[in-house]
């Protein structure tokens, strides 16, 4: 009988941790309390970008000097509710402290590299198994600024993904027009960055993977994990709302609402939600080819299968509190200012705004490998990178399961990395 892993998540992590498992003879079972692909998940309303690119925590060198004006601009790019402030302090320490040097930097880049590396290859290969090869598109990636200088003064972060094999096209002037004849005149200056690709519809995608793997003898279990059985020192089975599911081995891989899970393992890891807007025009066939990030405004703008998606910006206000739909505005404002021209389409088309929790942790890296428990393995807290990173991830952690060495080193994943700070 194949040994039983239970995978308490069917995100994008999840689906493609329950695709590997298969492949390498176990039998799954996996448990979301929504429908796979559904809205609940953050894999459902990221910008859809498979970046090689992100290889840069989301801190950098002198950030600590725009905290004041986090706080007092509730609709910035990065906004911190005053309230949750006193609670999110121990984090965002350490989010500060990661990106405090160039040398910090570089370090993590090197770290998250062959975690990102031939994702999109990886992606294509899941999504073609899956019946829905369509859905991951080439064409690269493209980030803009007004000018040149603009490239320039972020010469640090480009420097080290330069650095790290990361390689791009500059594109300027009429030959931007060009490639992107929508945006706006303002803006004069981008990178292309060729080998990188996007999901045409992210929750289309990842509910398509779940329904391979339910094709290949997967179960799927609609319910919230709440804890773990064990006997003997051996894990039994992982309890639900839905009641217990019998497992020899299970992965935590339920992004934001890992946490409560791991705890019940003695696993603590800092980790905040990083709340991501977006709103999707619905049905809206227009916009950029490639996908862009407006760099002076942090936001990514994406033509879907299902609409033009302009999603960013990150708040800090824990996973509870109430979404702010102005920041959702303020996305609008950014996509019409940034493509004036499509303004009467974007204005006539149906506007959907999603708020998600982005599963952070303060140094931009998830935790992938055992917890406390060697039955359970944790493969959460992918931050910007869940999509991106998901094939990989499943790869690494199908591999651990049956014993075998992971194809990457996972030093700099360890859930134990932050036990000098004495976890949360």
């Amino acid at each position: 009988m194949a040994e039983r892993v239970v995978v308490v998540g069917a995100g994008a992590v999840g689906a493609a941790i329950a695709l590997e498992a298969q492949a390498r003879g176990l039998a799954v079972t996996l448990v979301e309390p929504g429908p796979p692909g559904g809205d609940q998940a953050a894999s459902f309303g990221n910008a859809a970008w498979i970046s090689l690119q992100s290889v840069i925590p989301p801190s950098e060198p002198g950030v600590w000097k725009k905290i004041p004006g986090y706080l007092l601009d509730p609709l910035g790019p990065l906004a911190i509710r005053p309230l949750h402030m006193p609670g999110i302090a121990p984090w965002l320490l350490r989010y500060m402290a990661a990106g405090w040097t160039p040398a910090r930097i570089a370090a993590i880049a090197r770290i998250l590299r062959p975690l990102l590396a031939e994702a999109p290859d990886l992606h294509r290969a899941l999504a073609r198994d899956a019946g829905v090869p369509e859905l991951i598109a080439g064409g690269g990636l493209m980030h803009v600024w007004k000018d040149r200088a603009g490239f320039e003064a972020e010469a640090t972060t480009w420097g080290v993904r330069r650095a790290v094999g990361i390689e791009w096209d500059e594109v300027e002037g009429e030959a931007l027009r060009a490639l992107q004849p929508d945006l706006s005149p303002d803006y004069r200056f981008a990178v292309r960055v060729g080998d990188s690709a996007h999901c045409r519809d992210p929750g289309g995608y990842v509910a398509a993977l779940v329904a391979h793997a339910e094709r290949r003898g997967a179960g799927v279990v609609k319910a919230r994990a709440v804890d773990f059985t064990f006997s003997g020192g051996r894990l039994t089975g992982v309890v639900t709302e839905a009641g217990t599911i019998p497992a020899e081995r299970a992965v935590i891989a339920a992004g934001i609402r890992s946490t409560d899970l791991a705890v019940r393992l003695g696993l603590r890891v800092p980790m905040e939600s990083e709340r991501g807007y977006h709103v999707q025009f619905e049905g809206l066939d227009l916009g950029p080819v490639p996908p862009v990030m407006i760099q002076d405004r942090k936001v990514a703008i994406t033509r879907l299968a299902t609409g033009l998606r302009v999603a960013g910006q990150v708040e800090l206000a824990g996973v509870d509190a109430r979404a702010n739909w102005r920041r959702a505005e303020v996305l609008k404002t950014h996509l019409l200012a940034v493509f004036p021209g499509l303004a009467e389409a974007i204005r006539s088309a149906r506007a959907v705004p999603w708020l998600g929790h982005r599963p952070s942790t303060p140094d931009g890296r998830p935790v992938i490998g055992r917890s406390p428990h060697p039955d359970v393995l944790v493969a959460y807290g992918h931050g910007h990178i869940g999509l991106a990173s998901a094939p990989r991830t499943g790869r690494i952690v199908a591999d651990l399961l049956v014993g075998r060495a992971p194809e990457i080193a996972l030093d700099g994943f360890s859930p134990a990395r932050f036990d000098g700070f004495g976890g949360i």
